[in-house]
């Protein structure tokens, strides 16, 4: 019997690590939509050829992981606003007329998880976001949509938070500065937006960065807290995540880009944690 289930994959290299075909697996389960869900190892220079012969089986849509987010955001026909301004694409669709939607959904994983499944409110928070990559572009647009007080970027080169602030401003309050500046200042809501806490390091911060009652956020995870959430633990955050959820979230969102549907993020939130913990 020929397999007319619609097709989706993940394209990363390396791969093996990716938790995206065990999330869409329950997502497809829970909402009972008929898909197959694969992840595929590309090589390095390889991605728009495989893209294309993907597209030309007859798949349905990509999600797209390290180091390809640059080269889906050049291979896509069109892009939505908030995949523009992140500069970089993680979910590909086609469209009924053959051209490629490409999206990034990073930055509602991150909004969605904090406001729906953590209870946290943004709106008129100070918001502190700490580093100014690619991880942090495709997350500002969501955030400042939540009508935050202001957004404050730190980074160690403030170059490269001036950047962002300049294409962002359109969105609401957003200043940058140096860690070294962060002395004096406090922030309802502080998310790590560098990779620094996955090697174990934490950019400079001050005591007393943290207003009463704030919360804390690592867009990275693990099995064990990382080391701005032991930071925060230390500071009195009233609230610390780290961005199990996010990934769920993204993935939820793309989901949702492909099929119309919205799934329930939080039991696939808890099983991937049991696991990462056992």
């Amino acid at each position: 019997m020929e397999n007319t289930m619609d097709q989706y994959r993940v394209f990363g290299n390396p791969i093996a690590q990716s938790k995206s075909p065990q999330i869409h697996q329950q997502f497809a389960e829970q909402t009972g939509e008929s898909l197959t869900y694969e992840k595929q190892l590309v090589d390095v220079e390889g991605f728009s050829a495989a893209a294309k012969q993907f597209f030309a089986d007859g798949g349905k849509g990509l999600n797209i992981t390290v180091p390809f987010k640059l080269d889906a955001f050049e291979f896509a026909t069109q892009l939505t606003e908030r995949a523009q301004n992140a500069g970089a694409v993680n979910t590909l669709k086609v469209l009924e007329e053959g051209s490629i939607l490409g999206d990034n959904t990073d930055g509602q994983g991150l909004v969605s998880d904090m406001v729906d499944n953590l209870g946290w409110s943004l709106e008129g928070k100070n918001i502190l976001v700490l580093g100014a990559g690619g991880a942090v572009r495709g997350v500002l647009q969501p955030l400042l949509e939540q009508s935050p007080a202001r957004v404050v970027i730190a980074n160690r080169t403030i170059a490269k938070a001036l950047t962002l602030v300049r294409e962002f401003k359109r969105y609401g309050k957003v200043q940058a500065c140096g860690f070294v500046d962060l002395n004096e200042q406090q922030f309802d809501v502080v998310i790590n937006g560098t990779s620094a806490s996955l090697s174990g390091d934490l950019p400079p911060l001050p005591d007393m960065l943290l207003g009463e009652d704030a919360v804390c956020y690592d867009m990275m995870y693990g099995a064990e807290p990382t080391v701005f959430m032991q930071w925060a633990k230390q500071q009195g955050a009233k609230d610390i995540a780290d961005g199990l959820g996010m990934l769920v979230g993204q993935a939820a969102e793309a989901f949702y880009v492909w099929r119309g549907v919205k799934p329930q993020v939080k039991p696939v939130i808890t099983s991937l944690r049991k696991q990462m913990q056992s």
